[in-house]
Formats: C-alpha cells, sequence, structure tokens
C-alpha cells in the first residue's frame, strides 16, 4: 500500500502486499516496486516524462490541424481543477458542470488536466490508487487515498474519507453540504480543509499513466484552478506549508468564483483549526451584523481565497462587473475584489448531452434545417405528456428550475394571473430537492444576498409547491406544475416549448438558457450576470431587465417586467423575425471551446515554468455515462 505523511503534516509512501488484489484490479505494472516519498521533499528527482512540440510533431506531422479521432497533446501547462463537486459525478449546479465541462476542453488543446473533488460515493469507473497520504486536520492526523479514473482526456482524481464518503453513499448529489435544507454538516471547514491539502500532494505522489502522451507525477509546476470558498485555502496552504520550504515556487492559483452568495463565513476562533500562521488571519478576518454562526467577528474563507490567490476570475463578464458594483451584489465583498481585480469567462456547456440531433429523450430529433416541423411535433407529443390540450399552434412557455428566491420562482407565481390569460400554454417543472443546495455560513437560510439572510426555510417554499401543484386547477388547459425533477421531462420541454422563461433575481453565468438555444428555444431573461453576456435582446432572445435582489418580498416593479416580457415575447410568435431568432440561437458554437481559449491565455498569463500554449485539437472522447455509485 502507498502511504505518504506530509510533514507538517509527515510520511511515507510505499506499495506492499495487503493490497495485491487491487493492484492487479487497476493494472499497476510495477506491484512489488517501493516507492518512498519523505514529507514535502520536492519530486523533481523523479523521471517524468512529457511530450515536447518536436515529439507531437514527430507523431503527428498535421498535428496543427485539426486531427479525428484523438486529442492533440502538445507541451501545453499542468492544470489541477479543485472543486466540492465535479459533473457528473457529483453536482448540485454550475460548478459541477463547470469542472465537468471545461478540464476535456483543455485537455483537447494539449495540456495535461487533472480535477481533484471528494469521493462522495463508490463511483464504479474510478479505481483505488493504492496511495494513501496522512494530512493534518484540525488537531488530528487524518489518513486520505486517492481514487482515479481517466475519462475525456482528464485525469479524474477522487478525495476518499469517511467524512466525504460515509454522509453522502448511496445520495450523490442530495447531502453532499448537509444532512438536510438550510444545515451544514458541522465539519465542513475540516472537510474541505482536507480537499485544499489533498489537492496539493496529489500532483507530486500520484504516478498516473493515462495515455501515452503524459507519464508520472504531474510534479510542481503546476497552475492551480481553485473553485469557491471550499478551495479557497489552497493558496494559503501552498504558501505556508509548500513555498516556504521551497516546494512549488513556480506553482500559481487561479481562484474562480461561481456563486458569491456562498462565501464559507465561520466564527473567527475557527481559524485555529486551519493551522494557517497567524500572518494570514487578516485576510480571513471579517465582521458583519449577523448572528450565524457566530455574532460580530468571523472568518471568511472566499474573501482569503481572493486576497491569497494570484488571479481573480468569474463565470461571466457581466457578473464580474456585478460584483465590483457595490455591497448588493457584491454580497460584502465588493471593496475586496476591486482591490485585487477580477475577469469574467462566461461558461460553455455540454453540447455531447444537450443535442436535439441526438437527444434520447425526445421523440423527432433535429437540426436547424428541421427545426420547424420537429418542434411542433414535439409540442404535440409534450402537451400530450401534460395533459394539457394538444395545438401546435398555441404558443408553449417554459420555466425549468429550482425552487429557489434566485431562480425567481416566487416572482413567477406572482406574475401568472397576469399573463395568462394571453393565448398561450406554460409548464414549471422545478426540483424541490433542496438539500441539493449548499447553504453554508447562514443555517436557517438558502442565500446570503444584499447584506442581509434571504427567505428562510419553511412555509414560504411548502406554500409555493402547493400553489405550483395547483395550477392545472386554478388554469385549466393553461398552465401545470410539476414540483418533482424529472430528466426526461426537462429535455422535452427544452425540445418542445416555443420559449424558456428565466426571471432570476441573479445569475453568475447560467446554464438553462444556453441549453434552450441549443433546442431552438427563445429565453425570456432577466437582465442580470451571465444571461446578459450570452442573450442578445432582439436576436437570440427577450430581455426583461434587472430585477431587485433583495429577496425576502417580491418587488411588484419585477412582476410588471416579466409580464411585459412575457407579452412581448408572445408577439413575434409564428412570425419570419421569431424563426430567425431561432436560427440564430442554434447556429451559435455554446461549447467550451471558445471559452477554454480564453482561460488557456489567462492561465498562461501566470508565467508558470514551463508552461506553452497547447496546440489546437477536438475533444472528440465519448461521454462518459454511467459515473454512477455501485449498487
Amino acid at each position: 500500500m502507498a502511504t505518504v505523511a506530509a510533514s507538517h503534516f509527515v510520511s511515507i509512501t510505499s506499495h506492499g502486499g495487503e493490497t495485491k488484489a487491487n493492484l492487479s484490479q487497476i493494472g499497476l505494472r510495477n506491484q512489488q516496486q517501493l516507492v518512498t516519498h519523505n514529507g514535502l521533499r520536492s519530486l523533481n528527482s523523479l523521471h517524468r516524462l512529457k511530450m515536447r512540440t518536436s515529439a507531437v510533431k514527430e507523431a503527428h506531422p498535421n498535428a496543427s490541424n485539426k486531427l479525428s479521432g484523438t486529442i492533440v497533446c502538445g507541451t501545453g501547462m499542468n492544470i489541477v481543477f479543485v472543486g466540492a463537486e465535479v459533473g457528473p459525478w457529483s453536482k448540485t449546479g454550475g460548478l459541477g458542470d463547470v469542472l465537468g465541462g471545461l478540464p476535456p476542453a483543455m485537455a483537447a488543446k494539449g495540456h495535461r488536466v487533472m480535477t481533484v473533488s471528494p469521493r462522495y460515493d463508490q463511483y464504479k469507473d474510478a479505481w483505488d490508487t493504492c496511495v494513501l497520504v496522512e494530512l493534518k486536520g484540525g488537531d488530528t492526523t487524518v489518513t486520505v487515498r486517492f481514487f482515479h479514473c481517466y475519462k475525456r482526456g482528464v485525469d479524474r482524481v477522487f478525495v476518499d474519507h469517511p467524512m466525504f464518503l460515509e454522509k453522502v453513499w448511496g445520495k450523490t448529489g442530495s447531502k453532499i453540504y448537509g444532512p438536510k435544507a438550510g444545515t451544514d454538516y458541522k465539519d465542513n471547514q475540516l472537510r474541505f480543509s482536507l480537499l485544499c491539502l489533498a489537492a496539493l500532494e496529489a500532483p507530486r505522489v500520484l504516478d498516473l499513466n493515462s495515455n501515452k502522451y503524459f507519464s508520472g507525477p504531474y510534479g510542481e509546476n503546476v497552475v492551480f484552478v481553485a473553485n469557491d470558498w471550499h478551495t479557497a485555502l489552497l493558496p494559503c496552504y501552498l504558501k505556508s506549508m509548500y513555498q516556504s520550504r521551497g516546494i512549488y515556487m513556480h506553482a500559481k492559483v487561479a481562484f474562480c468564483i461561481h456563486n458569491i452568495a456562498y462565501q464559507g463565513r465561520f466564527a473567527f476562533a475557527d481559524f485555529t483549526l486551519l493551522n494557517l500562521p497567524d500572518q494570514f488571519k487578516s485576510s480571513f478576518d471579517f465582521i458583519d451584523g449577523y448572528t450565524k454562526p457566530v455574532k460580530g467577528r468571523k472568518i471568511n474563507w472566499m474573501k482569503a481565497g481572493i486576497l491569497e490567490s494570484d488571479r481573480v476570475l468569474t463565470v461571466s463578464p457581466y457578473y464580474a462587473q456585478e460584483l465590483v458594483s457595490g455591497e448588493d451584489k457584491g454580497v460584502e465583498l465588493d471593496s475586496i475584489i476591486r482591490k485585487t481585480g477580477i475577469t469574467g469567462i462566461v461558461n460553455g456547456m455540454d453540447v455531447q448531452e444537450w443535442d436535439p440531433a441526438t437527444d434520447k429523450y425526445i421523440s423527432v430529433k433535429y437540426d436547424a434545417t428541421t427545426v420547424t416541423a420537429a418542434k411542433a411535433l414535439l409540442k404535440e407529443a409534450l402537451q400530450a405528456e401534460l395533459g394539457l390540450p394538444v395545438d401546435r399552434d398555441i404558443p408553449l412557455i417554459g420555466f425549468i428550475g429550482r425552487l429557489e428566491e434566485q431562480k425567481g420562482s416566487d416572482i413567477l407565481v406572482a406574475a401568472l394571473p397576469r399573463f395568462i390569460g394571453e393565448n398561450c400554454q406554460i409548464v414549471v417543472l422545478v426540483s424541490i430537492k433542496f438539500n441539493m443546495v449548499p447553504s453554508f455560513y447562514l443555517s436557517d437560510s438558502l442565500f446570503f444576498i444584499t447584506v442581509r439572510p434571504i427567505w428562510t426555510w419553511g412555509t414560504g417554499k411548502k406554500a409555493m409547491e402547493k400553489q405550483l401543484e395547483q395550477l392545472e386547477i386554478q388554469y385549466p388547459g393553461k398552465a401545470i406544475g410539476v414540483a418533482k425533477f424529472n430528466v426526461p421531462l426537462a429535455h422535452m420541454i427544452f425540445a418542445g416549448a416555443d420559449y424558456l422563461l428565466v426571471p432570476s433575481r441573479f445569475e453568475p453565468c447560467g446554464l438553462i438558457q444556453l441549453q434552450a438555444m441549443r433546442y431552438g428555444t427563445l429565453p425570456i431573461v432577466a437582465s442580470t450576470g451571465g444571461l446578459v453576456d450570452t442573450i442578445k435582446e432582439g436576436f437570440t432572445g427577450f430581455h426583461m431587465g434587472a430585477f431587485n435582489v433583495e429577496c425576502d418580498t417580491v418587488d411588484p416593479s419585477d412582476v410588471d417586467k416579466v409580464v411585459k416580457g412575457v407579452k412581448r415575447a408572445l408577439s413575434v410568435y409564428g412570425t419570419g423575425a421569431m424563426r430567425e431568432m431561432i436560427q440564430n440561437c442554434m447556429a451559435q458554437d455554446l461549447s467550451w471551446k471558445g471559452p477554454s481559449k480564453l482561460w488557456e491565455k489567462m492561465l498562461l498569463s501566470l508565467e508558470v515554468a514551463e508552461s506553452e500554449p497547447g496546440i489546437e485539437g477536438e475533444e472528440i472522447t465519448p461521454l462518459a455515462k454511467e459515473n454512477i455509485a455501485t449498487p
């Protein structure tokens, strides 16, 4: 068995006989080889094979062209994405989508790419590497091990420890952050500090031979991409535990904010649990006016991640502007972000899963040349499935989202009576799996927005859920609500609806509007975050204007904006202008290919040693279809 203890930390790595069965299972070639790793010692002495540009050109004379059937590998960079979620293995929202889709796009450009995330479940496609690492967590020493699989050109590494596995086993995606809605696990700080520590060890101690282009450990010339508050300790540990000892001297950290509403605020006394020198206290120090988790002075993980990283990013350019615009949208970190600066790069989407030409959930496949006839048939199928009157000439509006204030579901309920009298139908599909949504520092509220908590859990949600389920009774033949998320139905709505309503109070990037455009369904959106960057008024959709982010009540002006926006969209139904907009939507490249170029440019600007541009390539490896728990 391989064991690594990180000095501060301390340790040895070895392969022993007790895991011989596992070694044969995962195909390690040198089962009896003894490997040692003393603490945080540099791995520069270990042989590390990396194919250089000349070798690539020798193997692929036309490497500069798009190659069919292979991922083109060049000199590139060593990139390690670290996050609490990675789709499709674990996902509650956009964070999992980004770590699922962006790394393969970077690998397609020839970079060596790893993701590191917790092992929440018995993923049947990830195998034990037999490498264990002893880490200092809080006031104890704990041992974690690494599981690994290689998918779509990416080394997917999962950190295994009972703090991750035993809490969620069999319920992946449901209880990642807490046992129930609005309640965090008490040891979340310890859990995610271990994730950060393990992520710093993984590139140095894992001897990975996933393909013929790269072999051995990633080494120390690494670009780390930390994502959201759960990974905010990574740059702090990098500086205090590694670079202070002459290790990872050229490594850099880019910190990506996926949602400023989640910051990781905890009692200031908890700073001692992080095992960081006092010099980092000022980066964590934070004061707000709330009593959760304690009154007054706190530590703020996200604040530290922003200040201690080499570059700060977020998931769309307009959201980046919003974060520095003031206290309400910057959620009290606006001044910190203005100090460091921030770069917004809009997200892509998984164009393999969401493709009307191949979608297994719809009965008629189509593309831009057949969209008009196909969507008419698919609308009829959707109407029949939902029990609505079957009529292809009636405009059909869809809403797909979580039952929460960010998504504006309460605004929709208030606005619906004022436009349902139009010649239209509406289907509302909401997820009520609230425990999928992380609620970090405020245990009795979902989000921290503006400068106070919004909409507490309890009767409000239940009342809205009941309202949605009563839509069919209130508006027979006009509206229907489904308060249980249904993947096949979501695909049918994208394909069969004419419009998709997105009344989000805030939306860092948004994925749903991209999926709608992919299917030729016109988005009607609030003017916020990534919705501004991805939807062009009158060209690919309709903008309703910005909404009030204070979510304890529904702002009447927001209701007016929804009503006017819906009526304006309905006014072009069936016209040549609408058909042109549909074509505009479907003509876009919504994949990760474009965003990955911007990410590459930004990461190269960090000037990590040996980092070079990749080679233009296509990510063609099939999507992993069964990243699920073993029964």
